[in-house]
């Protein structure tokens, strides 16, 4: 599939040679009767560097629909969370149960909790979805960007600006009010769902690692223009403050045939993550492992980061290697993708690929009892971590859980078990 290179880039693609205006954004007469519109992800006097919007050229505009009516959310829910009070336990569940037969995407998200405020456009949420059917319908969400994890089951995105087809082990980030469908490629699809309320996800800074490293902008990809050209019914599901509407087109919105701009979906394969590292002694803190990240209005501080621990060698000399004992400002929900995470025990009852953990903010947690004891004693040559890919949800302020992630069958009530049988160790010197 041919894709557009670059993350943050200014691209242009047209589907139709001559599709794109030359020199202007809105000429009197857009080119083969197109209408022009722009679509603006930040506020127009967000400084330039910070600025996304795209232009584009469709069929019909986008204002050329009939009035949304309110329907059923499902398992959806969005800030301000307030069904459960926030809980300090850590937490941990297996993956999704089989949804029932003729679950789309959309039907299938499962949202497990989040913080901040939709209104304010502050905060995060985190889902999972299980579905076994593709989209008949099209979704938007006004609320966020959507950052799509896939853990079983390859997708195809078809969206506004074209095709994405994502696979376990690659993520696809789609912009807020992006409209777009799901198919599945495979018999059923799971995986795990980041909904961005606050500011656009972006690159972070890197600092002393200098010009190059961890996700490099190249290496993500926009799509190029496709566009469905479908006059009769199609239905249009849009996520609003929290609530699902939906309203019936006479043409499929998906009918852009050329565009430009900044504001757009990209795929990313996490296997291409350049892991830093350190190559003396001591773990890393896992900020170094952060693809992407929303900033907030304090430096330094992200509303969320998505970080992954993708494939690395682990060369510490006298190093605990595992991720150490630790108590955190920011709260963590870490997913598995496949394999199995260095740090936990996986198998029955375990930190298993589908499943999740939530470590709210000072939470202690680390490495379990079997794994502490397994490194402590390790021979320390130099280690290939290569059968695992798992990644954090990382965000500035509590997770609250939704009443069904709260009280879910699949919520595993032994999980403090594991740090039992961690015995002392100190004794005085002689």
């Amino acid at each position: 599939m041919a894709y557009l290179s670059g993350f943050g880039n200014e691209h242009a693609s047209e589907a139709v040679p001559g599709a794109l205006p030359e020199g202007r954004n809105a000429p009197q007469r857009a080119p083969l009767g197109l209408y022009a519109e722009q679509l603006s992800g930040t506020a127009f006097t967000e400084p330039r560097a910070h600025n996304r919007r795209s232009w584009l050229y469709r069929i019909r505009p986008s204002a050329a629909h009939p009035a949304f009516t309110h329907t059923h959310h499902g398992r959806i829910r969005t800030a301000p969370f307030t069904e459960s009070v926030p809980d300090p336990n850590r937490l941990r569940w297996d993956p999704l149960p089989e949804p029932a037969e003729g679950t789309d995407f959309l039907a299938g998200l499962w949202t497990l909790g989040g913080n901040g405020d939709v209104t304010q456009r502050t905060g995060m949420a985190v889902h999972l979805y299980h579905a076994t059917d593709s989209m008949d319908r099209v979704f938007s969400d006004a609320d966020g960007e959507l950052l799509i994890v896939p853990e079983r089951g390859g997708l195809l995105l078809r969206t506004e600006f074209g095709l994405l087809h994502v696979e376990p082990g690659h993520v696809a980030l789609v912009p807020r009010g992006v409209r777009f469908r799901v198919e599945l490629l495979d018999e059923s699809a799971r995986g795990y769902v980041c909904e961005n309320y606050g500011a656009p996800f972006q690159l972070p800074d890197l600092g002393p690692i200098g010009a190059n490293g961890l996700a490099n902008a190249r290496d993500f990809r926009a799509p190029v223009a496709a566009y469905e050209d479908v006059e009769g019914p199609v239905e249009v599901v849009n996520k609003f403050c929290g609530n699902l509407w939906t309203a019936t087109y006479d043409h499929s919105p998906l009918d852009v045939v050329a565009w430009h701009g900044n504001h757009v979906p990209y795929v990313y394969d996490l296997r291409r993550f350049n892991v830093i590292g350190s190559i003396s002694y001591d773990h890393p803190d896992p900020s170094i492992f952060t693809v992407l990240t929303s900033p907030s209005d304090t430096p330094g501080l992200a509303g969320v980061d998505f970080v992954v621990f993708a494939p690395r060698w682990l060369v510490g000399e006298d190093t605990f290697r595992p991720p150490y004992f630790h108590r955190n400002v920011m709260s963590e929900y870490m997913g598995l993708i496949e394999g199995a995470y260095d740090a936990k025990t996986a198998g029955k009852g375990g930190f298993v690929p589908g499943g999740g953990s939530l470590h709210n903010m000072m939470s202690a947690h680390g490495p379990d009892r079997e794994t502490f004891d397994r490194a402590s004693t390790a021979e320390l040559r130099p280690q290939k971590i290569d059968d695992g890919l798992a990644f954090m949800f990382e965000t500035r302020w509590p997770v609250t859980l939704t009443a069904h992630a709260a009280r879910a069958d699949h919520l595993q009530p032994h999980y403090d078990d594991v740090w039992r049988g961690l015995e002392r160790h100190f004794r005085t010197p002689n």
